[in-house]
């Protein structure tokens, strides 16, 4: 007979993975909630703001669209931060019809400073633990950073793939 119990203290694997998921998001939660905010933005506003970071210019349907909010709340928000001067609006080289949303230079400066303050934050802590969690923490961090960014990626659903397979280029 198997034994279905595991580390996790539960007996079915998908009840494991559920808890394990809730894990995961209490440890965000806590820290989201926790990080200082001086500026006063919101979730959505910092989360936009770092998507066109890192992914450069959008149109406001695809940013509304990755972010999970409607066009309508996107358009709002890119207006305030635009009269922020955080955000500015360019033409769309491909349809002159529509804009592109990018970060300004300001907006850049403002997100690094929230980075270094959440991590003076957090380091201040880390930092007040005694050696051997902080070691702890260190190494488990570490283990599930990779992890981590794996499980956070877009899912590539098999719908979506093409019937054909490429030939390698020679």
């Amino acid at each position: 007979m198997c034994d279905t119990h595991n580390s996790m203290g539960g007996t079915h694997p998908d009840e494991d993975v559920r808890e394990l998921a809730a894990a995961l998001l209490e440890v965000s939660a806590m820290l989201v909630r926790q990080m200082p905010n001086r500026y006063g933005m919101t979730l959505t506003t910092m989360s936009t703001l770092g998507r066109l970071e890192r992914e450069g210019p959008m149109r406001i349907t695809a940013l509304a669209a990755a972010e999970g909010v409607t066009q309508p709340s996107m358009t709002q928000l890119v207006q305030k931060l635009q009269r922020a001067g955080l955000l500015i609006r360019l033409p769309d080289p491909q349809d002159g019809r529509v804009c592109l949303v990018e970060v300004t230079e300001a907006g850049r400066t403002m997100l690094a400073q929230r980075r270094r303050d959440g991590q003076d934050w957090l380091g201040e802590r880390i930092a007040a633990l005694p050696v051997g969690e902080r070691d702890e923490l260190d190494a488990a961090v570490r283990a599930a950073l990779p992890i981590v960014r794996q499980v956070t990626r877009p899912l590539k659903h098999p719908a979506a793939q093409p019937d054909t397979i490429a030939s390698p280029r020679k």
